[in-house]
């Protein structure tokens, strides 16, 4: 009977761990301009992930989908590599890309944000 170390053998092989930087380096979905995620204003990386969705003749899903996945797929491969403010940043930048395709503002994400959707504040005649 051979004794298996499940730890090493449940472990992704090198390549496998490298899949999302060959995607980010060799994907040729949308044609973004160079440093586009670096910018400051959000606006502008809205508009120029837009521009490059709209372009793009070799995506596979709307121009939106398009944008939008290219963004929270390079939020969510920098993790905790992100400085905040950046984060931030691109995080309203996926609000303008929102408004750029007229589409709806996203629904809140906080726990009391949830609860408290929808609920009006209480009359003023009921008092406690």
């Amino acid at each position: 009977m051979t004794i298996i170390d499940l730890s090493e053998a449940q472990m992704a092989s090198p390549r496998q761990k490298r899949w999302s930087q060959w995607v980010t380096k060799s994907s040729k979905a949308l044609d973004l301009e160079p440093g586009v995620f670096t910018w400051r204003d959000p606006r502008q990386i809205a508009r120029s992930l837009k521009v490059s969705a709209e372009r793009s003749q070799r995506r596979k899903a709307d121009p939106f989908r398009s944008a939008m996945s290219m963004l929270s797929f390079y939020i969510n491969r920098a993790g905790r590599q992100l400085p905040a403010r950046q984060r931030a940043c691109l995080e309203t930048a996926k609000d303008e890309l929102r408004g750029l395709f007229d589409r709806p503002p996203r629904r809140p994400t906080t726990k009391r944000a949830v609860r408290n959707a929808g609920r009006g504040r209480k009359s003023a005649s009921r008092s406690r």
